[in-house]
């Protein structure tokens, strides 16, 4: 009140932190943003989503291998040569994955010109089974590299890593308001203003995690260009010497024939240098030359992110490398808790259930960004029909891909999959995602998005019944069951959502 004139005053509006025309042309950049790299954001996120699972997906393609808890010495150097044997002349590389809690068995993959071959071994070495898992290789390379060259494909995947980033960042400056509504949900209105607010609430909530993956898969798509632009400022362009700083150096090149590396004295001197850790993994090269050489990863038993010391020896067993993960300098720290913090590969199986949760949230941002675009367009009247269809069939045709390149995987491989390779699924999901984008030539996107979800829901339910009646008596692993029962779960729930009644606010549906 005003004591001279006795008139109130309007109360003087209070100026925003963000001036509003930054908000706005933030807002547009976003948006540009997200739409540029919509498709490939949300590829990246869903398969990423799913391949946390990936070690549980592994062994549920193979539920006839009996888990185990440790192998000797002997048994890992029984079941190299069985493996090598089998595998025959020019065998280049030899893989060896000792049990673990993740994956509790004695796994060998040889290489011979490039082309890979797994099995798995008994307690005491003997090579039971094929260990192939086709469809789980091809979940994990459409996340990293897209099945694309793989050094081209990293790249995109890192771009599109820093693509969300930006988004995420650029999301924050254009809802200067978000962390004050945090809890604020418009329920019972407009269908677009309850997906923005939901959109919204799951970016702040849990934004530490969509940061964390974000940067963590741009850092490690776009490794390559790291490590160009640190040889050229470092090292005149040599890019060699950047990696050396890294990973142990390779032996002396000598391909003279040689008997098969023994790798019993090798695990006596890891004994001696780790004691109380766990030799997780085995890298041999060229096993059957005189220039061999055998790389050991052991897990030194601490709760660091990493925990891992790397020892290489020569054919002689002299040991030529070392690196205790205690010794390890900043950059190697970095690097080598970089994957493990992107998958969520720590801290057991509730971590892994809180990063598959956590990821169908950034997934649903994903989607949910261009829905909410498209809604806003339309309400301006400015709807874009053709770019609707075209969303909904990209969102809803990628589960169904994957669904479908399972059920092929199980019915023509069976359960284990043999004689099947990464091809079959790749061409399944392949033809699916091209026939659901020409689905959304004709089909509404009501149509689209109903048709994706049951099918989707349907062939989850083939490939478990399929994947039960194929594996038969013979799963020796109950992970193979808990698999069936999460999918089984999954497949009911969207086949529930097909049968609900829709609303009549169908416009921003999906």
């Amino acid at each position: 009140m005003n004591a001279d004139s006795g008139t109130a005053r309007a109360p003087a509006k209070r100026k925003a932190w963000i001036p509003a025309d930054f908000v706005r042309a933030v807002l547009k950049g976003h948006s540009l943003l997200g739409l540029a790299f919509a498709a490939a954001i949300y590829l990246v996120c869903l398969t990423g989503t799913v391949a946390v699972f990936a070690r549980e997906f592994q062994r549920w393609e193979n539920p006839a291998i009996a888990p185990m808890t440790a192998a000797s010495p002997e048994a890992v150097q029984t079941a190299l040569s069985q493996a090598v044997a089998r595998a025959g002349p020019g065998v280049e590389h030899v893989y060896m994955t000792l049990p673990g809690a993740e994956l509790p068995w004695l796994l060998v993959t040889t290489d011979v010109a490039g082309r890979t071959q797994s099995w798995a071994a008994d307690e005491s070495g003997r090579i039971t089974e094929s260990a192939a898992s086709p469809w789980t290789d091809f979940l994990t390379a459409l996340h990293i590299n897209l099945h694309l060259p793989r050094s081209w494909g990293i790249f995109l995947v890192g771009l599109t890593g820093v693509a969300l980033l930006s988004s995420l960042i650029s999301g924050l400056f254009a809802h200067p308001r978000i962390f004050r509504d945090a809890f604020h949900l418009r329920l019972g209105g407009s269908r677009r203003l309850q997906e923005a607010d939901l959109h919204n609430r799951i970016g702040v909530w849990a934004l530490p995690f969509h940061v964390l993956v974000s940067l963590t898969g741009a850092l490690l798509g776009l490794t390559t260009i790291i490590v160009g632009v640190l040889g050229l400022a470092l090292f005149q362009g040599d890019v060699n010497r950047v990696y050396d700083l890294f990973v142990p150096p390779h032996p002396a090149d000598n391909p003279e024939a040689a008997p098969l590396l023994d790798l019993r004295p090798m695990f006596a001197q890891v004994a001696e240098r780790a004691p109380g850790g766990r030799v997780e993994y085995v890298f041999l090269e060229h096993p059957t030359e005189m220039g061999g050489a055998a790389l050991f990863n052991v897990d030194d038993g601490s709760s660091n992110l990493t925990n891992v010391d790397a020892y290489a020896f020569d054919r002689t067993g002299r040991l030529y490398h070392a690196s205790p993960a205690r010794e390890n300098n900043l950059g190697e720290q970095i690097l080598g808790a970089l994957g493990t913090l992107h998958f969520g590969w720590f801290g057991g199986g509730i971590i892994k259930l809180a990063y598959g949760l956590l990821g169908l949230g950034l997934t649903y941002l994903a989607a949910g960004g261009v829905f909410i675009w498209l809604a806003r367009r339309r309400d301006k009247g400015r709807a874009a029909p053709g770019l609707e269809r075209l969303w909904t069939a990209v969102v809803w045709g990628q589960p169904l891909a994957l669904a479908a390149s399972a059920v092929a995987v199980i019915l023509i491989g069976g359960a284990g999959a043999h004689d099947v390779t990464v091809a079959l699924p790749l061409a399944v999901w392949g033809g699916v995602t091209l026939a659901c984008l020409a689905a959304a030539t004709v089909m509404s996107p009501v149509r689209l998005s109903g048709v994706g979800r049951g099918a989707s829901g349907a062939l989850l339910v083939v490939v478990v019944l399929a994947h039960a009646a194929l594996a038969g008596g013979r799963t020796a692993d109950m992970t193979a069951w808990a698999v069936n029962g999460w999918l089984m779960a999954i497949g009911l729930l969207l086949l529930a959502t097909v049968l609900k009644r829709p609303t009549t606010n169908s416009g921003a549906r999906r």
